[in-house]
């Protein structure tokens, strides 16, 4: 007995296949003639399969099908001479006459002799990949514009005297300071120096000062010696040797202990440190940018921070402007942050209102472009789909009372019902994760009221 698949078995696989793959296939003869499409096709195209059967497959009007007609009209497919279409991409036209973005893939048929009798082709809609590519490279032109600098963006006279600043200072070698009130983008500066520098193909290396101990940050910036304290299993090269030739920033320099301020000096002095455990010097090549949101001054006068360091990391200050003192850059920043995140969540915000940009104006902005970025998660959370409204904003920015959601003083027309804010909390615990301090922190709260808040509602399990 034969256990075989017979040829009526085969075709009904064939059949079954190619009307449930995801692609789009049609054949046709060596005339360009279409003699089938599966359902996939016809979705894509929106032609009915009835409609296209015996017709050019010119009825697609694909613009490299349309460059492949000869002078008389005469089909002179690049298929048939080369045999093989692979990962091009095209655009037909569909019955509807909307212009769909396809990835296709084609090859020619031939029968037992070897003989050429038509063509088989795959199409992939990528109409949504092109799409993104559109929304990327939009971005990309939009942050290359002269409001901006190395990603740092603003059109104020405030921000351009800045970015003046920072291409001066990139093209020296003496230390750079940036001051700044938290979140207004120091690291970002820091960086920009550091990529329109000669070092720009070195290593650019960070230190937080602030967060870690004064004897973990000894070693951590100057390395040590195996055997140099307890723990110290092996020797470990410090930050200083890995930015050599490169840039190291430093970070809430003002946290710095005075004995880290000693070999500090040194290396600005000298350009050479010692690892912990050791006294053989090691030469380094390194520019230090450093950065605080203290005042190095009052510091200094404080006994805290030494005069001969201050001096010699202070050599190009640049000071950052807050949030509050150039609110025209506010639209712009908006802008930006919102097509970031409408490419990476996929929603279809198609931005700001009028009024939602005004009570954006309206706020003071103590946490600077980082809490202005909170605030736009936050209301990409709260807001569904279609304009973001002042209801979609935090309740801080709205001017409402963090504990109960009530206007700081008398009624506030924009205050939420326990319902809303139900909604915005489970929305924000959703796009947190289900992480309460990041919940927190997109709804501009802290953590003390979001406790509240779940408390309030029930929510609390």
């Amino acid at each position: 007995m034969d256990d075989g698949i017979t040829s009526e078995q085969c075709h009904l696989y064939w059949q079954s296949v190619v009307d449930t793959m995801a692609e789009g296939l049609f054949i046709v003869d060596t005339s360009g003639v279409v003699v089938f499409i599966n359902p996939a096709a016809e979705r894509i195209t929106g032609y009915r399969r009835e409609e296209v059967l015996g017709r050019s497959c010119t009825v697609f009007e694909s613009e490299t099908c349309q460059a492949c007609q000869g002078q008389d009209g005469a089909l002179a497919c690049g298929l048939f001479q080369y045999g093989r279409v692979t990962d091009r991409r095209c655009m037909v036209k569909r019955k509807d006459g909307r212009d769909v973005h396809l990835l296709k893939n084609a090859v020619v048929l031939h029968d037992a002799h070897g003989q050429v009798i038509g063509g088989v082709e795959t199409l992939s809609d990528i109409s949504e990949v092109v799409d993104k590519e559109r929304q990327i490279n939009g971005l990309r032109r939009e942050l290359n514009r002269s409001y901006g600098f190395e990603g740092l963006l603003g059109e104020s006279k405030a921000m351009a005297e800045v970015f003046d600043l920072l291409d001066s200072a990139a093209q020296s070698q003496a230390p750079v300071v940036i001051l700044g009130q938290s979140g207004t983008g120091k690291e970002l500066a820091a960086a920009a120096i550091h990529r329109r520098s000669p070092r720009k193909d070195g290593p650019f290396i960070k230190v937080n000062c602030a967060a870690l101990n004064p004897a973990l940050l000894e070693s951590e910036l100057f390395g040590h010696e195996k055997g140099a304290f307890t723990g110290a299993e092996r020797l470990r090269k410090g930050r200083f040797e890995a930015a050599h030739g490169g840039s190291l920033f430093l970070d809430e320099i003002g946290d710095l202990p005075p004995a880290v301020q000693v070999k500090l000096l040194r290396v600005l002095q000298e350009g050479e440190i010692e690892r912990v455990g050791s006294q053989e010097p090691i030469k380094v090549d390194v520019r230090i940018i450093s950065a605080t949101n203290q005042d190095l001054a009052g510091l200094m006068a404080q006994g805290k921070f030494r005069q001969d360091l201050y001096y010699r990391i202070n050599v190009i200050p640049v000071r950052l402007p807050p949030l509050r003192q150039r609110l025209e850059d506010i639209p712009l920043l908006v802008q930006a942050f919102s097509q970031r995140l409408s490419l990476r969540s996929g929603r279809p915000i198609s931005g700001f209102s009028r009024a939602a940009l005004e009570r954006l104006m309206a706020y003071a902005w103590p946490g600077n472009v980082r809490e202005l970025i909170n605030a736009v998660e936050y209301a990409f959370v709260t807001c569904r789909q279609g304009e973001i409204q002042p209801q979609h904003l935090p309740p801080t920015v709205l001017g409402l009372d963090q504990a109960d959601g009530s206007a700081a003083s008398g009624h506030h027309p924009h205050r939420a019902s326990d319902e809303q804010m139900r909604q915005q909390v489970l929305e924000a615990l959703e796009a947190s994760g289900g992480h309460k301090a990041k919940a927190a922190e997109l709804m501009g709260v802290s953590r003390v009221t979001f406790w509240k808040r779940l408390k309030r509602l029930g929510l609390e399990g």
